[in-house]
């Protein structure tokens, strides 16, 4: 009989090893080592994970290169530094360890409980303009996602100077006669990790969704309209932003000239001396009146500019969820200290508009003085970033071949808890403190500001400690969130518990998913105003 289990036993070992091996633990293989993460209550995370070389020295505007394979384990417990930046945002929180030139690592969070479970996967770009923002910051935390069946993943990217300085000589060393748009770069190379590894995690590299609110926003239309990036993601959501408005992108020549102009001011011509700065120096010298470096159409990302890509059909042709906030930009954006009247109203428009004044006028066309807040806010939004998020759904839902599902998020935050004190609300959602607070004479807002929905889509308001979220909130929260996850699950929003939402008509005002307290569909009402702007910007 002992003889019997012995060999019973031998004959079901390798099978006994093989499913616990399958098992998922704090140890994960990747392609380029062993990582070790943390366990935390049924999620493991996986922080500061190499995704591209340093790029310092030698690197320092080039495209990522291949990681350096390590042996042994490479513990995965903290955040990265974060990229190179000036303070610019108050409503930046980080968790990183620190800031630095060496900044292309990336976070995941899985629920997985063993490696082939295939689950669906989130990618999410932080916003910030393209001069500042981190994977960290506690708004884009991915456990909660995780906890709702997704893997999700948080991806640094080169900022500013770092991530977008073109120069004649850098495109002439370029294998790809570019230069420019490094950050844009990183995002694909975070991507191609994903296709190579997120199995590992129990993702599923063909149920790829990227996402990201304002320049994640933009990011994530940019990454649609490369070459590059087609076949590395099946979905795509974007918050508030999208590099189709009104401000097409240069040309790498003019780019190049810029950065040249920049290179001169700082008295350093060649790239020897560009890279030898140190790059808390090179940081300090962006607040230079010359220091200015655009997204351009390089030749190799980008072929051509976005708009005619979406236009002719060429992108990636995935579904897509997007939409914008109902307070983008607050009236006074436009108006300054001025009195909200029609007659301020028209002669600021005239003002900055000259010649296109008239058309503009005939679409925001406040009916009297009461109005005038309301459609002053609104073309404020519109010029800042609510049009461009427009024209590419529209463009998608035209030549994408995919359904486009659009929403208008208009659900203001709360009043902040007690204990801010005399603080008040800064740009894009900061918090301005002390004696600053005193001074400043920001309005309430009245609408969802800018940002305002990230922590409701990604379950992360408790992470906010600023605000005194109500129960409406985590309600509103709810929906997002549900709609988000069904979106990245089945490309498709629509499921239980929530309101239906529609996908668009081409090319027709059809149905607009309102996300507020009370959410519902409704058909679109202003779609003249972006189709004015539309023909304006085209010239016609």
């Amino acid at each position: 009989m002992k003889v019997f289990v012995y060999f019973l036993t031998l004959f079901f070992m390798p099978f006994i090893y093989a499913q616990q091996n399958d098992q998922m633990s704090r140890q994960i293989k990747t392609a380029d080592g062993i990582l070790e993460g943390n366990d935390e209550s049924g999620i493991y995370s996986f922080k500061g994970i190499p995704f591209a070389a340093p790029p310092v020295g030698k690197f320092r505007w080039r495209e990522p290169q291949p990681v350096e394979k390590w042996e042994g384990v490479r513990k995965a417990n903290k955040f990265g530094p974060r990229a190179m930046q000036r303070p610019v945002f108050g409503d930046m929180n980080f968790r990183s360890n620190g800031m630095s030139e060496d900044c292309l690592y990336l976070n995941v969070w899985t629920p997985a409980k063993s490696h082939d479970e295939k689950l669906p996967v989130l990618v999410y770009f932080y916003g910030g303009g393209l001069i500042a923002g981190d994977g960290s910051e506690p708004r884009y935390d991915g456990e909660s996602m995780a906890r709702r069946g997704i893997v999700a993943i948080t991806v640094n990217y080169r900022l500013n100077i770092f991530g977008f300085f073109s120069h004649p000589e850098l495109s002439k060393e370029s294998p790809n006669g570019a230069s420019g748009n490094y950050g844009l770069l990183d995002q694909y190379a975070a991507l191609k990790w994903v296709q190579q590894n997120i199995a590992a995690f129990g993702g599923d590299p063909n149920k790829v969704t990227i996402a990201g609110e304002s320049a994640g926003s933009f990011s994530v239309s940019a990454q649609m309209a490369s070459s590059l990036s087609k076949g590395l993601f099946r979905a795509a959501v974007g918050e508030s932003g999208a590099l189709l408005g009104n401000r097409p992108l240069p040309p790498l020549k003019e780019a190049e000239q810029k950065g040249k102009a920049f290179a001169t001011s700082i008295n350093k011509e060649d790239l020897t001396s560009l890279r030898s700065i140190p790059a808390e120096q090179l940081l300090a010298f962006t607040t230079k009146p010359e220091a200015s470096f655009p997204v351009n159409i390089d030749g190799y990302f980008f072929k051509e500019n976005p708009v005619a890509t979406f236009k002719r059909g060429d992108q990636s042709k995935v579904p897509l969820l997007v939409g914008w906030n109902s307070e983008e930009m607050n009236y006074r954006a436009l108006l300054g200290e001025m009195k909200p009247t029609i007659a301020n109203f028209k002669k600021v428009v005239e003002e900055r508009f000259g010649e296109q004044a008239k058309e503009l006028l005939q679409v925001y066309k406040p009916q009297s003085e009461m109005d005038v807040e309301q459609v002053a806010t609104d073309f404020a939004g519109d010029q800042f970033i609510a049009y461009g998020t427009w024209r590419w759904a529209d463009l998608h839902s035209q030549t994408g071949n995919s359904p486009v599902y659009r929403y208008l998020y208009a659900k203001p935050r709360p009043a902040m808890r007690a204990e801010m004190g005399n603080a008040v609300a800064g740009l894009a959602g900061g918090v301005i403190k002390g004696d600053d607070a005193k001074k400043q004479q920001t309005p309430l807002a009245k609408g969802a500001v800018h940002s305002a929905e990230i922590e409701y889509a990604l379950g992360n308001l408790a992470t906010n400690s600023v605000y005194d979220w109500q129960p409406e909130d985590y309600k509103v929260s709810t929906i997002m969130q549900t709609y988000f996850e069904n979106f990245i699950k089945t490309t498709n929003p629509n499921g239980l518990g929530v309101p239906d939402w529609q996908a668009m008509e081409k090319g027709e005002a059809s149905q607009i998913m309102h996300l507020d307290v009370n959410t519902t569909g409704e058909t679109e009402k202003h779609r003249d105003r972006y189709l004015t702007l539309e023909k304006l910007s085209e010239g016609k």
